[in-house]
């Protein structure tokens, strides 16, 4: 989630403007609004049409909303499943707003209590309760830069919205998407992103894969920011969207903005449903 004098001053912040007081007249000038906007969450009871296993602990799922047509999201927007007596479970959309499915990529194990219950919900043969749309690190509209996308795990979810909402709109602009997992099984739908690269001449390509059995979550991530920030991109001209821990946000927000990325040019819901304290 994207957390974003008379004198005339260039400023690049980020605002939490339900709690900002201006001082003295002020102008604003924002260049991107990245909001829900007139989409506002509704609850559905949602029929679960398939629940497959995709790799050794990735689930693909498909849900059918009733009214369809009337219910409008942006890509990159994500849903909660509301089960009963229990806290939502969130979880991105991974189809584009115009499918008739909405499908989801749920990582579950036994030991992950709360995926497994909502995979058991949804195999139970009963529908479900769902609430969207969520988030407002997303797409309205396709942007005007070039575009880089960095995922970790099922953060591929997120962009396979982003990308397949891209191709819809026929966006001609450099589109580069990094994925980062611990091993190569957890690549989950690599054939796919493969196969992006293949049709798609915008698009490129990078995995990234540890392969290290001693190599820890952290140190994984910095090995995923590394390679990103060796692209040697234009950091001034590009629009970067970014979908894992909040571990790996930060580390790269705080490197790409070092770099000369304008804050305002970086979007995830981390920056939302996990905003840092003041340094």
């Amino acid at each position: 989630m994207n957390n974003r004098n008379q004198q005339t001053i260039p400023v690049t912040a980020r605002l939490m403007m339900c709690r900002t007081v201006g001082l003295s007249d002020l102008q604003l000038e924002t260049e991107a609004v990245m909001a829900s906007g007139n989409n506002q969450p509704r609850k559905f009871q949602a029929k679960v049409v398939d629940v497959r296993s995709i790799s050794h602990d990735v689930y693909r799922v498909e849900l059918q909303l009733p009214r369809r047509r009337e219910l409008s999201f942006h890509a990159g927007q994500y849903l909660a499943v509301l089960l009963p007596g229990s806290d939502p479970c969130y979880f991105s959309i991974a189809s584009s707003p115009s499918a008739e499915l909405i499908e989801l990529h749920i990582q579950a194990t036994p030991e992950w209590v709360s995926a497994q219950k909502v995979i058991d919900a949804l195999t139970s043969g009963e529908d479900v309760t769902v609430e969207l749309p969520h988030g407002r690190a997303c797409l309205a509209a396709a942007p005007e830069k070039p575009l880089l996308l960095i995922a970790a795990g099922t953060g591929f979810a997120q962009v396979k919205s982003l990308v397949n909402y891209l191709q819809e709109t026929d966006y001609d602009q450099p589109v580069r998407f990094y994925w980062g997992v611990r091993r190569h099984e957890d690549m989950y739908l690599r054939s796919l992103a493969r196969q992006w690269q293949e049709d798609w001449p915008p698009f490129t390509f990078i995995p990234v894969v540890g392969d290290d059995d001693d190599n820890d979550w952290s140190g994984h991530h910095e090995q995923l920011v590394r390679t990103v920030m060796a692209s040697g991109m234009d950091w001034n001209n590009v629009e970067v969207h970014a979908s894992g821990s909040p571990t790996m946000v930060y580390t790269l927000l705080d490197a790409l903005v070092e770099a000369g990325l304008p804050p305002g040019a970086f979007f995830s819901d981390v920056l939302e449903y996990a905003p840092r304290g003041p340094a």
